[in-house]
């Protein structure tokens, strides 16, 4: 029961969270929020800027292939590279 309720309070988190995010945005939402695994948070503007120093592409093939903990697709096999694109600029945006 006490997980079903932590499910339920994350779920309805996320979608608060990520009321002006891309659409698929919650495939990644679990990790990205809160850095899980080394995973880089949204809105962390030091964290992304490594990774965007290697360009749009190389970061659209680490999604394609997993890197880390992050398993191939992202959680989203069926995102386009745009959609793909448009998840990380919205991950790399600063925080307000």
């Amino acid at each position: 029961m006490k997980k079903l309720l932590a499910a339920l309070v994350l779920c309805s988190g996320a979608t608060a969270i990520a009321a002006d995010a891309p659409a698929n945005y919650q495939t990644c939402f679990a990790c990205h929020s809160s850095g899980a695994a080394g995973a880089p948070k949204t809105g962390d503007a030091a964290a992304w800027a490594p990774r965007l120093e290697k360009g749009m592409p190389e970061l659209i093939t680490s999604v394609r292939t997993g890197i880390g903990a992050m398993p191939p697709g992202g959680l989203c096999p069926d995102c386009t590279d745009d959609e793909l694109k448009a998840l990380i600029d919205y991950m790399a945006t600063p925080a307000n």
